[in-house]
């Protein structure tokens, strides 16, 4: 039985919990979403621009509350969690900004008739399934857009985030949002697959593991629902050269430990040229060692605990795996002693192919270092992951780092910098990183009934 609550993970307290929804409760929430779409998709693209302004207007008003709760659930920095704050507010205000403009007819210039326009249409209400990790991004990506276009949210969030999953419901309810256009609800698996299955739902969007990808993927095809899918990453840095290592270091570290390394395009596969190898680890192994542990509402710690003690558990079962077969640890490796999910910051190298730490997401403060005699070896090592969400190159020769990032299998290849988000770039993978694309006008295409309307006289 999925139990939703709110557990401290810096020190393991329990400190609320909610029910979960009954068999009553699932059929009124469809009920009131496919009621709510039949209002909510004639109101004019100008009215939705506004509520999303105001949404985008009440993230900055409530900034300190939100990131707090996201703290105290999941265990972020309290920095972080405020720039994840900021970071969704700018995701509503871009599609308020724009939205109404990505709306309007698209003219086709085909012969034969007198007109022929494309219409983007809202399809109907939306199933969305967000991770914990970042509890406010993931459901702006999916939420904003989807509100723009019309249609109606009906929004699990992770277990182990309902005070910030109904705040959320809160702002939107309180930016002047109907009621029934987003409900936030508390359900099962089960309940969720039931949903899917409904007829009143039109489509579905998960950010998470793989392993509920394809069993949501699973459901939406049997019963002929669109689905987007944000799913895993083993992502790679990818380093060439550098004319200022310390710089260098900082990006990787940044890259790798931002939200304690729980984010699905952090950097965990660091490739780096022979020649400067040995230089890079001893720096990168120094600035792991002092990064700052600790209560995430601290505002001296850089780096929280895990999001629960089974997270952290399993990272340490993959070091370990890792560590029996033969791979080097060159920093961390432990649990931190405490009531905390903490682990240390960790460095692996010598990793082969038969330790779960190669073909495994770590989801946690860990990284596997390798050393390249060539860009193409990187390019190969990069493409040997079932993963391709996105990926980094770093040099100072931007024409060598476009060449090895247009080769990588990604989804999304960045040079000189990592996993950039912005709202209006587009993002997601190819592989087993998932289906479909979010943010910038990408995301408004995915559950829209793109309708041809071509005139022609008699």
């Amino acid at each position: 039985m999925t139990t939703y609550k709110t557990v401290n993970p810096a020190d393991g307290t329990t400190v609320k919990e909610f029910e979960t929804l009954d068999t009553a409760g699932v059929e009124r929430a469809l009920a009131d979403a496919h009621a709510g779409f039949q209002t909510w998709r004639k109101t004019s693209p100008k009215h939705r621009a506004e509520i999303l302004h105001k949404v985008a207007d009440l993230y900055t008003e409530r900034s300190d509350e939100l990131a707090r709760t996201i703290s105290l659930e999941m265990g972020k920095p309290l920095t972080e969690s405020q720039g994840e704050v900021e970071l969704s507010s700018s995701i509503y205000r871009y599609y308020a900004d724009n939205g109404p403009t990505l709306l309007e007819d698209e003219k086709l210039d085909v012969p034969g008739a007198e007109d022929s326009v494309l219409q983007r249409k809202p399809v109907g209400a939306l199933v969305g399934v967000m991770p914990w990790n970042f509890p406010y991004y993931q459901v702006a990506r999916f939420a904003g857009p989807n509100l723009m276009v019309g249609n109606t949210i009906l929004l699990k969030h992770a277990p182990n985030c309902p005070q910030s999953a109904l705040l959320m419901e809160e702002i939107f309810q309180q930016a002047g949002l109907p009621q029934d256009a987003y409900i936030n609800i508390f359900a099962t698996n089960e309940q969720i697959a039931d949903m899917i299955a409904d007829p009143r739902v039109q489509g579905v969007s998960l950010t998470g593991s793989e392993r509920a990808g394809t069993s949501v993927a699973e459901t939406a095809g049997r019963n002929l629902k669109k689905v987007v899918l944000e799913l895993g990453g083993s992502d790679v840095f990818i380093l060439l050269d550098s004319d200022d290592m310390d710089a260098t270091v900082e990006s990787a570290t940044r890259a790798r430990l931002s939200n304690a390394g729980q984010a699905c395009n952090a950097a965990k596969r660091i490739l780096v040229a022979e020649d400067i190898y040995d230089d890079f680890v001893t720096k990168l192994v120094a600035s792991f060692e002092a990064v700052q542990t600790g209560d995430p509402l601290d505002a001296n710690t850089t780096l929280g605990p895990l999001s629960s003690q089974t997270a952290a558990d399993t990272l340490i079962e993959q070091i370990d795996d890792a560590v029996a077969k033969g791979a080097t640890l060159l920093t961390g490796g432990k649990k931190i002693d405490g009531p905390g999910a903490f682990v240390q910051p960790t460095l692996l190298t010598d990793v082969t192919p038969d330790m779960r730490a190669y073909s495994e997401e770590l989801f946690g403060p860990a990284g596997v270092i390798y050393k390249v005699e060539s860009p193409q070896q990187a390019i190969e090592l990069a493409n040997s992951s079932a993963y391709g969400l996105s990926g980094s190159v770093w040099s100072t020769d931007l024409d060598k780092a476009r060449d090895v990032a247009e080769q990588l299998e990604v989804g999304m290849a960045f040079v000189n910098e990592h996993g950039t988000t912005l709202p209006g770039l587009p993002f997601g993978g190819v592989k087993r990183s998932g289906v479909g694309r979010e943010l910038g006008p990408w995301g408004m295409d995915e559950f829209v009934n793109k309708k041809l309307v071509r005139v022609s006289a008699k």
